[in-house]
Order: structure tokens, then C-alpha cells, then sequence
């Protein structure tokens, strides 16, 4: 603990010497809440890593500057040192969109910038990514023709291309075949979605890229139907296109035990929370009803209880209690309509293909 908290403090320091050039070291030592002893052993120890800090002497104060000339064409790209080196130690975030197109692309860059940075540098900025981490599990799974299909969606997004694909839909639970105008790829729940209008069915539906077997580029151009919002699921918890006029006012209390946890997370633009003298809380949400609100719903068992709508309420009484009968002695699992893949109780065909 002690190693990373002398780290985050030093990769600060190398910050704010890059940023602007009225650093000294009392200034610094104030800033960082450490003594003037301490600035000057960090200093030294960044220096020593090959970061090119120097002081310089005005009208008889030193201040203190990161010389950004040795990083070469870099220095001239517009970003600050700081910047450069925050893109660097950002790649256990961008870690995240492992399996998507962007991953490749973002690797190149960090290739380039790090072949500007000496050993030492790399050495100290390689310690970074153990002080910031991210999880990437959960997200979906892509594999080499996923990454084909992906670049022909945006060569067709980008020249309004219209596309046949080949899609394996989850409503009919068999493969199907589409000719779409690709209007979006949208990077949600740990996956990417094209958002696109299709003409047979005169709407905009989402489509997992994943399920895509194959799309092909057609001559024929399209004129997209209207401007897109930028937050095309903005009415959903998920990656549902809903609109404002299918949202539900969905009030749900929270045990004492987890309303911490809640308050401090965005779940939802339109979400508002009411304190109760018991410790609980009321969130009040305009969401979508469909399969990523009942099931976060559902993750939260008994600390989370459904006040409205009551169609959601009998639905998540009854989907609870049925979870616990399994578990009574010589219980069944529960069968249902269709044993190869249960039908889900709202329309899982709205969820646009999913």
C-alpha cells in the first residue's frame, strides 16, 4: 500500500510540473499535502526514471518544468506530457473492450508512444496499470468473424451502404436473414449493438454483432430516416430501443443494508432517490420494463422489494417464489413452455433481436 501511495503521488507530481511552468517546490509541496522534503525526493526519483524535468531559475525563484521537445514528433501532436502518459497507463481500462475493434487500433497507438519513452520511463509507467485495474469479464465473446463483420458494418455506416446479413435471431431462436440500413454501432452491457433501420418491418431495431453470421455490402446506398439521438438506449437499463411512450414508472425500496451501494451508482438517467428514517431508500426510475431491469432487479433478492408498477410487482413475487420452490425437498426444476430455451414473460421480441 505504501509503494502504490508514493506512486500515485509521484505520477501527481509529474503531472502538475507538466501542466503549467509556476511550480516550485514549496507551491508543490502544498498542493500534494507533503513536506518540501519529500517534493524533493520525488523529483529526483522522476528525474531518475528518465523524465525529462528540469528547474529553471526567473527573477531569482526556480520553478520546476517537464521539457516535452525529447518525446519528438509526439510533442507536436497537441497532447501534454501528462496526457500522453495518462493514454499510456490507461490501457489496463481500455482492457475492457478486449474482443471489440477498438483494441487493436488503441494498442498501435500505445506501440507508438511507447517506443518515444526511454526503458527507465517505461519501467516507472509500467507500475501504473497495477494501481488502476479494470475487469473485463463479463463482456461478449468475438471471435475472427466477428472482427470481419464489424469492419464491413462500419465501412457500410460510414458510405450508407445497405447490408444483408445472416443473423441468428433469439425470438425465433433460429437464423434469419435481414437487409438493414446500418445506422450505429453502440458499445453497451459489454458488447457491441448495430442499430440499424430495417425496411421490411419499418423500424429501427438493435441487432448483437456477435449473432451476425454474415453481412455483405450492397450497391444500393440508403438515406438514414432522421437524425439519431446520441443515447440510443437512454429510455432502457440495457441495450433495449425503447421510447418515452413504453417507459414505466418503476419505484423499487432498498434495504438499510445496500442503500449506500445504490446511491453512489447511476443506474439510470431518470433515476431519483428518497431517503426513508428507517435507512432504506426509494428509487423512482422511467425505464423500460424489459429483461435488464428484471433481471438487476432480481439480483438484489430480498434487499430489494417493488412497489410499482404492479404488473412488475406480481411479476417479480411470482418469479421469486417459484426461485425458492426448486429448493424445497424433491423439487423439479420448473418446467416450461419450450425446454430448449425458456420463454421470458415480456416481449422478447421488443428487446429489437437481441
Amino acid at each position: 500500500m505504501h509503494r502504490n501511495k508514493e506512486l500515485i503521488r509521484q505520477w501527481t507530481l509529474l503531472k502538475k510540473v507538466a501542466g503549467v511552468r509556476d511550480r516550485t517546490i514549496a507551491k508543490l509541496a502544498t498542493d500534494l499535502g507533503v513536506s518540501t522534503r519529500t517534493i524533493r525526493r520525488d523529483l529526483a526519483a522522476l528525474q531518475e526514471a528518465g523524465f525529462p524535468i528540469y528547474d529553471e531559475t526567473i527573477n531569482g525563484t526556480k520553478f520546476w518544468r517537464v521539457e516535452t521537445k525529447s518525446l519528438g514528433t509526439l510533442a507536436r501532436s497537441g497532447l501534454t506530457f501528462s496526457e500522453l502518459c495518462a493514454l499510456y497507463f490507461s490501457r489496463a481500462l481500455i482492457e475492457c473492450f478486449a474482443g471489440t475493434y477498438l483494441l487493436a487500433d488503441v494498442q498501435s497507438a500505445l506501440d507508438k508512444f511507447e517506443a518515444a519513452l526511454s526503458p527507465r520511463m517505461k519501467k516507472f509507467l509500467n507500475r501504473l496499470p497495477g494501481v488502476v485495474t479494470a475487469n473485463p469479464r463479463g463482456a461478449k465473446r468475438h471471435d475472427v468473424t466477428t472482427y470481419d463483420v464489424i469492419a464491413r458494418l462500419l465501412e457500410a455506416i460510414l458510405h450508407q451502404r445497405v447490408v444483408a446479413m445472416h443473423y441468428h435471431s433469439m425470438s425465433s431462436r433460429r437464423e434469419k436473414n435481414y437487409v438493414v440500413h446500418p445506422h450505429r454501432l453502440v458499445h453497451a452491457q459489454g458488447g457491441l449493438y448495430l442499430w440499424a433501420f430495417v425496411p421490411a418491418y419499418g423500424e429501427l431495431r438493435t441487432f448483437a454483432v456477435e449473432r451476425v453470421r454474415r453481412a455483405s455490402l450492397q450497391e444500393e446506398t440508403f438515406t438514414p430516416i432522421a437524425e439519431l439521438d446520441a443515447d440510443p438506449f437512454k429510455h432502457s437499463m440495457g441495450a433495449y430501443r425503447g421510447t418515452t411512450a413504453g417507459t414505466s414508472r418503476v419505484q423499487i425500496r432498498f434495504h438499510p443494508r445496500i442503500a449506500t451501494y445504490i446511491k453512489e451508482r447511476s443506474w439510470h438517467p431518470s433515476q431519483q432517490v428518497r431517503d426513508r428514517k428507517d435507512g432504506s431508500l426509494v428509487m423512482t426510475m422511467d425505464v423500460c420494463d424489459d429483461y435488464t431491469l428484471r433481471s438487476w432487479i432480481l439480483s438484489f433478492g430480498r434487499a430489494a422489494r417493488v412497489l410499482a408498477p404492479a404488473a412488475l410487482v406480481e411479476w417479480i413475487s411470482e418469479e421469486l417464489g417459484q426461485a425458492g420452490r426448486q429448493y424445497e425437498a424433491g423439487a423439479l426444476l420448473p418446467s416450461f413452455d419450450d425446454e430448449a430455451q425458456p420463454s421470458l414473460p415480456f416481449a422478447i421480441d421488443r428487446l429489437a433481436e437481441r
